[in-house]
């Protein structure tokens, strides 16, 4: 399995870090794989949700829509 090496790493974020894993009783090490894997799996998701409003986007591209405001104030004097 690939290795990474972080090198100049802030001590009180090490600190932060070692407490943190010792909340969730696991190393160091296995906290880590749980942030990096969270880290990625945001910007999966994010890029997902992009895709979704593209997608949406091209389902009403070209159609004109009337002004909702106008339909609001239609509603009112009902």
């Amino acid at each position: 399995m690939p290795q990474v090496l972080v090198r100049n790493v802030d001590p009180g974020v090490l600190v932060k870090l070692k407490q943190r894993a010792r909340c969730h009783e696991r190393s160091l090490e296995a906290e880590l794989r749980v942030i990096l894997g969270e880290a990625v799996a945001t910007v999966d998701a994010r890029v997902n949700v992009e895709a979704e409003i593209e997608r949406v986007r091209g389902l009403f591209a070209g159609r004109v829509f009337s002004d909702s405001a106008e339909l609001l104030r239609e509603d009112r004097e009902r």
